[in-house]
């Protein structure tokens, strides 16, 4: 089969530049049931500018009839036309923000709802692409930068246009060549906010990346508050959230003072439009009786009316600016394709539990210089039990992370039930592998909603059953609230071993044709770990069971042990041929024996010291009962307990 990592994309994600157009596009696709409202917005909107351009007209009217000396009659109508204008022009402005409204929080729903549902589809190495912190930027704060643009090119990025084109056409009609004057700043107007545009983009585009950073070092601090409070490292997190925040501040700080250059470029043509209506405006009314009073006085209005048009298309422009990148952050998680897809004809069956890795190479990312695993064969058969050991970082989760197609090979082949997990369609190859990862994670509600997510159908026997089997059971019950007490998000309210049961239990009521424990049984006591095997072993031979341990104790019943050292297999056997052949692995099993039985030694004798200082103070009238047969048989009865 065709290698699937050459198909993956090929371009880091600050090298890809599409079109804005094309970005355009494609956040539009989010609109959808919204399309009605954000049409009416614009429509509402172009009955409120035409309305509010009309209104001068009518005003230079009245006012030449005023100064011809008309009648009462004359501006009572005039006034009732006026008003009614004005009560229209509201209406419209009011129901245009309702509209508005209703369609940018819309239409960020929708945007929110494809980019969480884009990221489901990810594989681990698209996700690797991004960070978690980055993510939720994109979905928040992104979000609503991109929603705040969407409801200014509804509603003000139709007005401000409009507004300059209608006043400028009745600019021209009031009064002719005086109107050019309003055509002449609009060029100086857009090579100022290019040039602003240029040289704030790069700048923004930072500060998203830095707000990413912030999020990432506020979300670890977080997760870790326990191990910074331990340590003492409150104000070694503060002075870390500082310098990011600080970043952003220097960063941002240099963005805004390019764009506030905006505003003075607006008022120069302002005011300089103003002053040459006033100044040519009076001259034409006075010495040439071009225009009269009633035109001069529209002509301010409307001159007014087109340069606040203006003053709205750089507000938007600026806005549009900052928003840009956030839009491209949008694209870049919404046109990510999954590195891993489905066949265009899927196996949809597991036939068994059997595993076979044939030359296997694997590297997380292609410009890698040493691969992660190399030259990996090995032959698991269905129902049998694989123990995996390795030091830290030897390659045991990344290779098991393979089976369930987590992440593709990048050489070499996996098959499962004698198929290439390539060949399989996802859902099904996941649903026959249950896999407990090293970090275990609860989701807040309660202790049978997150055990349902083995199997939404799971009845209450069926939920009992697999925690009896992860012995889990019984510190459930030991709850007031037995399997509906609520766990805090993360499993914060339990501890880890008995969060890693429960994760145990989860994976159970899947009834995988393969389970998976990465060193899922770290933080359990050893009586506890052996019996989980144990009831592996009696209650579901038939699954394929593969173990990574730190223990060698945790696997040494197992019908396979495999030594991994720095992404290669040195050894494969089973406990007793590994302890006559493998030097490393006899070394290992003796130190971690000889640890165990130095610390039960050490028990026994705390528990004697104990049992006789007990002694002591109870023999307080009778000194000499310390030399007694019982104390000296108790003492002896709790080293042998030890």
């Amino acid at each position: 089969m065709p290698d699937e990592a050459a198909k993956r994309p090929g371009r880091p994600l600050d090298e890809r530049n599409p079109p804005m157009l094309k970005i355009l596009k494609q956040l539009a696709r989010s609109v959808r049931e919204y399309k009605k409202p954000s049409i009416l917005t614009m429509i509402f909107i172009v009955g409120e500018v035409i309305i509010e351009c009309i209104i001068p007209f009518i005003v230079a009217n009245l006012t030449n009839d005023i100064n011809d000396g008309c009648g009462i009659d004359v501006i009572a109508k005039n006034g009732l036309i006026l008003v009614i204008m004005a009560v229209l022009s509201l209406t419209c402005g009011g129901l245009a923000g309702f509209t508005a409204a209703k369609a940018s929080a819309g239409f960020a729903k929708n945007l929110r709802h494809d980019l969480f549902f884009r990221i489901q589809t990810y594989s681990f190495s698209n996700i690797d692409r991004f960070s978690s912190s980055s993510l939720v930027t994109r979905l928040t704060t992104d979000v609503a930068n991109v929603q705040m643009s969407y409801m200014m090119i509804i509603r003000i990025a139709i007005r401000a246009p409009l507004m300059f084109l209608f006043a400028i056409i009745m600019a021209y009609r009031m009064a002719g060549v005086l109107a050019t004057m309003f055509v002449v700043v609009v060029p100086v107007l857009i090579a100022g906010l290019i040039g602003v545009a240029r040289h704030a983009m790069p700048a923004f585009r930072r500060v998203f990346r830095k707000y990413d950073r912030l999020n990432e070092s506020v979300e670890e601090n977080v997760m870790a508050m326990r191990v910074v409070k331990g340590f003492a490292r409150e104000q070694y997190e503060k002075d870390k959230f500082n310098a990011a925040s600080d970043d952003i501040r220097v960063d941002f700080t240099k963005a805004e003072r390019i764009v506030a250059l905006t505003g003075p470029l607006m008022q120069v043509c302002l005011y300089f439009n103003m002053v040459f209506v006033l100044l040519f405006g009076s001259k034409l009314v006075i010495t040439q009786h071009y225009i009269n009073v009633g035109q001069l006085s529209a002509m301010l209005t409307y001159g007014f009316q087109i340069l606040i048009s203006l003053m709205m298309i750089s507000l938007i422009y600026v806005t549009l600016t900052m928003s840009a990148e956030s839009a491209r952050r949008i694209d870049e998680v919404l046109t990510e394709e999954s590195a891993l897809k489905n066949p265009a004809e899927p196996v949809r069956e597991l036939k068994d539990g059997s595993i076979r890795f044939e030359n296997v190479e694997f590297s997380y990312s292609k410009r890698a210089e040493n691969a992660t695993l190399s030259g990996i064969d090995l032959d698991v058969p269905s129902g049998s039990t694989v123990g995996i050991l390795g030091i830290t970082g030897a390659g045991k989760t990344s290779l098991v992370q393979l089976i369930p197609r987590l992440y593709d090979v990048t050489g070499g082949c996996v098959t499962v039930g004698g198929v290439d997990v390539r060949d399989y369609d996802l859902n099904t190859l996941r649903d026959g592998v249950a896999m407990v990862l090293q970090k275990n994670l609860l989701f807040s509600g309660t202790i049978n909603e997150n055990l349902r997510w083995g199997d939404p159908g799971a009845t209450q026997e069926e939920i009992s059953e697999a925690c009896r089997l992860a012995q889990a059971e019984d510190f459930i019950l030991s709850f007031p609230d037995g399997y509906e007490t609520q766990i805090d998000q993360g499993g914060t309210n339990v501890s880890g071993g008995q969060r890693q049961r429960l994760c145990i239990a989860r994976a159970l009521l899947k009834k995988p044709k393969i389970l998976i424990l990465d060193d899922s049984t770290s933080a359990v006591d050893t009586r506890t770990d052996a019996l989980i095997r144990e009831g592996f072993r009696k209650y579901i031979p038939e699954t394929t069971k593969i173990i990574i341990a730190q223990r060698v104790a945790s696997v040494m019943d197992a019908d396979m042990i495999v030594l991994l050292d720095h992404g290669r297999i040195t050894a494969v056997g089973t406990h007793d041929e590994l302890m006559k052949n493998n030097a490393a692995y006899r070394e290992t099993y003796e130190q971690q024996n000889r640890g165990s039985n130095a610390a039960a030694s050490a028990a026994g004798e705390t528990v004697s010291e104990c049992v006789n200082e007990t002694a002591d103070e109870t023999a307080s009238v009778d000194r000499t009962v310390n030399d007694s047969p019982a104390a000296s048989s108790e003492g002896k009865e709790a080293d042998d307990n030890a």
